[in-house]
């Protein structure tokens, strides 16, 4: 008899959490509310002259749009280095991926630096080190639109001046129900890991 009366008071709770899932679901695949988050949750472009452009980790080698915006504003003239990151546990390791790619796209491997991270955090603190002696202080800062948001602070907390050029579109958008559930995924993510830097002080 107590076991009934619990689930009978229990249900509404239920059906509550219920309904909220799917209004939650609702309205990440079929409204707008995923792009006005995203937009919240990114960086817009600002392009110019730097000493080094700096590609971030992330996507994997067979996702290239950041290393080929790299390599464009490159191209443009925009810098004379491009330091290419990427994790160590790649066959082959992600930079070099990268740093190939960009040989076979006609940057002389004089322009070409490579370094190795696990977080956006090993990143700032190990290309830090790699661009001191040479100088170099003022970054193009290549990463997703909503990861800049996180990146651009520690680069500039590690003693960069950093101008950022996200390499997808910005502000994000997504047009279909599957988008904007991935849309609306990447960008909890996002602000979790936003979170979570600022709670242990790196930012």
């Amino acid at each position: 008899m107590m076991t009934m009366n619990k689930s009978r008071r229990d249900a509404p709770i239920v059906c509550w959490l219920g309904l909220g899932v799917i209004v939650l679901f609702v309205s990440a695949a079929f409204t707008p509310l995923p792009n006005l988050l995203a937009e919240c949750v990114a960086l817009a472009p600002e392009p110019g002259p730097a000493d080094a452009i700096v590609v971030l980790a992330g996507g994997g080698a067979s996702e290239l749009y950041r290393p080929v915006g790299g390599i464009v504003l490159y191209r443009r003239g925009l810098a004379p280095l491009v330091v290419f990151s990427g994790a160590e546990d790649e066959t082959p390791p992600e930079s070099q991926s990268r740093a190939e790619l960009a040989r076979q796209l006609g940057v002389p491997d004089a322009a070409i630096l490579t370094v190795s991270a696990h977080t956006t955090r090993e990143e700032a603190v190990r290309i830090e080190r790699l661009l001191r002696p040479r100088s170099v202080r003022k970054i193009l800062l290549v990463t997703g639109a909503q990861h800049m948001v996180r990146a651009k602070p520690l680069f500039e907390r590690a003693g960069f001046e950093v101008l950022a050029a996200p390499a997808d579109a910005f502000p994000p958008q997504a047009d279909t129900p599957e988008a904007r559930l991935q849309l609306a995924r990447q960008t909890l993510l996002e602000i979790l890991a936003l979170l979570s830097y600022r709670v242990a002080q790196y930012l």
